[in-house]
């Protein structure tokens, strides 16, 4: 049975998933319905599986929906390793503004529940990573909104800084206080 870590910030929870291992190699549940509603308190249902391959220094995010198109994500990176970061923008939350960043990698097998209302984004530390992350909500580019990742409001302390590679559209993501959420 996975072990479901509070963060800090309500509602995300960082998992670690029971691994089996031996001279042949491993073997996890990395996903498991009962316990997942169980350890989080209400039923979620995903309808879509995302996968993305990234370089070292690529920087994706910060992403999020609008409702009613909010995603909410479970994420885990298989291959490589990331710096993972879940923004609360959660009106009226006691901890809106605030950021969890952790480290997810094929070797540790973590993975970040972040539920719907955060923004989510990840910078790529190893030489490749390769991430899958399961989504509560279908893409909708309508719903579809960027904040800036290095909003000093933020604060964010990305592990790297020089070199990275973004998208155009992440690029020019507006500041939290000018962001629509």
């Amino acid at each position: 049975m996975s072990q479901f870590r509070e963060t800090g910030l309500p509602g995300l929870w960082l998992i670690e998933p029971r691994i089996h291992g031996d001279e042949r190699g491993f073997f996890y549940e990395s996903f498991h319905q009962q316990q997942f509603d169980a350890a989080i308190g209400r039923h979620v249902e995903f309808v879509q599986d995302n996968h993305s391959r990234s370089s070292r220094g690529v920087l994706r995010g910060l992403h999020y929906q609008l409702p009613p198109q909010a995603q909410g994500k479970l994420v885990r990176c298989v291959a490589g390793e990331v710096f993972d970061v879940a923004v609360d923008l959660r009106r009226g939350s006691a901890t809106f503004g605030h950021h969890y960043g952790t480290l997810l990698s094929a070797a540790n097998h973590r993975q970040l529940w972040i539920p719907e209302g955060f923004a989510h984004g990840f910078v790529t530390l190893s030489e490749h990573a390769e991430v899958l992350y399961k989504a509560t909500a279908y893409w909708s580019p309508q719903h579809e909104r960027a904040l800036r990742w290095d909003d000093p409001q933020l604060a964010i302390a990305w592990p790297l800084r020089d070199g990275l590679q973004l998208s155009d559209r992440d690029r020019a993501a507006p500041l939290l206080a000018d962001a629509e959420y």
